[in-house]
């Protein structure tokens, strides 16, 4: 018995071996930029209430950001954000039916905000796949801006002029794409948020006033969704 105990084969430990492969390395650089244009020109628009719109539209946004992985799948950056509008509305009707009609002409508006975000990503790769991932991004808002809007001409002119402060954090999840080794297209949708917005207002230049907004999102906000290319270095 002892002897058949003793020519028994002993198992050998053995470890497993996992190792991970990270989406982003350390000490990667991601550099990136979004940009939009859109423009518009209304000659006898009508859109539900409004009727017989002339006029011309554009606005322009441009964000770039850079940032720096300090550990695997791990970054840090910054972004900045400039956008700029301006609508031109020559006439237009507002209709309620046929006892309630408002008429409106000569409004121009023109507003630029800027603002700089400070960045913190974790990125998780899809599977084992180096090619698509997914990251999870919380920015730290700060910017300002200006606007005028005026309506009518000559003697019947009137104006105001906007300043505005904003601040917010928000959470922004998501997916990047790989084209290359050093290229991919990234698609992020804002879905939890706190912001403050401050507004001062002079109008015609002798009447002065103050609003202040405070908002939280809880929900996915479609109006957030945000395209951009970017490239890892």
């Amino acid at each position: 018995m002892i002897d058949s105990m003793r020519n028994t084969p002993q198992v050998e430990k053995f470890e497993l071996d996992v190792k991970s492969v990270p989406f982003v390395p350390k000490g990667q650089w991601i550099a990136g930029i979004s940009v939009s244009y859109q423009q518009g020109n209304y000659n006898d628009y009508q859109f539900l209430v409004l009727q017989s719109i002339k006029g011309d539209t554009y606005s322009l946004n441009v964000s770039p950001k850079v940032l720096y992985a300090v550990k695997n799948d791990m970054a840090v950056g910054l972004q900045f954000a400039y956008s700029r509008s301006l609508s031109k509305l020559e006439s237009a009707q507002v209709s309620l039916g046929s006892d309630m009609e408002f008429n409106a002409d000569h409004l121009y508006s023109l507003g630029h905000n800027y603002y700089g975000t400070l960045l913190f990503r974790n990125y998780f790769s899809l599977g084992r796949s180096r090619r698509f991932g997914i990251f999870n991004e919380v920015q730290l808002k700060l910017g300002g801006g200006q606007s005028k809007l005026t309506q009518g001409v000559g003697e019947s002119l009137t104006g105001a002029y906007e300043t505005n402060f904003s601040a917010g954090i928000g959470i922004a999840p998501g997916i990047v794409v790989f084209l290359s080794n050093y290229s991919a297209i990234e698609v992020n949708v804002g879905v939890l948020g706190f912001s403050y917005r401050k507004t001062k207002t002079i109008r015609d230049q002798v009447y002065i006033s103050n609003r202040k907004l405070q908002s939280a999102n809880f929900n996915i906000n479609l109006f957030s969704i945000t395209f951009g290319a970017a490239f890892y270095l």
